[in-house]
C-alpha cells in the first residue's frame, strides 16, 4: 500500500474515533458513511450501524475511565479505511475534505509579533493580554 495512503488511513481512524463524542459526531459518520456510500453501496448501511455501535462504546468506556477503548476502536477504523482505500483510492481526496472538516481549525495557534520604539522620556507598554499599573 503506498505510505501516503496508509498515513492518511491512520489519520482518519484516529480523527473519527476521537470526533465520534464530540459535537461533531454527527458530520463524522455522514462523512465515513458517504465514503462508503460512493464506493461501496452495498456496505454503507452495515457501516453507519458499526459507526453507532463504536459511538455507544466509546461513551460507555468514556463514563467508566476505560482508556484503551478509543485506542482499540481507533485501529479497527484505521483498517476498515485502509481497505476501503486499498480498493478505492480514489476515495481520498473526499476523505481529506473530510479530515479538514473535522479538524478543528482553533488547534492553530496564531502568532503574534509586537514592535515598539521609544526615544527620550518616552515609556512602552505591551502585553498580549491583560496589563495592569500603578503608577507612582
Amino acid at each position: 500500500m503506498d505510505p501516503e495512503l496508509a498515513a492518511l488511513a491512520a489519520t482518519a481512524g484516529t480523527t473519527l474515533v476521537s470526533s465520534l463524542t464530540t459535537e461533531v459526531w454527527q458530520r463524522a459518520r455522514d462523512g465515513i458513511a458517504s465514503l462508503w456510500r460512493s464506493s461501496q453501496p452495498e456496505r454503507a448501511d452495515a457501516i453507519t450501524a458499526e459507526l453507532d455501535t463504536t459511538r455507544v462504546d466509546l461513551m460507555a468506556a468514556q463514563g467508566g475511565g476505560d482508556t484503551g477503548t478509543p485506542a482499540e476502536l481507533g485501529a479497527e477504523w484505521q483498517g476498515r479505511i485502509r481497505r476501503l482505500l486499498v480498493a478505492h483510492p480514489e476515495a481520498a481526496d473526499d476523505l481529506r475534505s473530510l479530515l479538514a472538516e473535522l479538524t478543528p481549525a482553533a488547534a492553530v495557534t496564531p502568532s503574534v509579533t509586537q514592535h515598539a520604539t521609544a526615544s527620550g522620556q518616552g515609556r512602552i507598554y505591551q502585553a498580549g493580554r491583560d496589563q495592569n499599573f500603578t503608577e507612582r
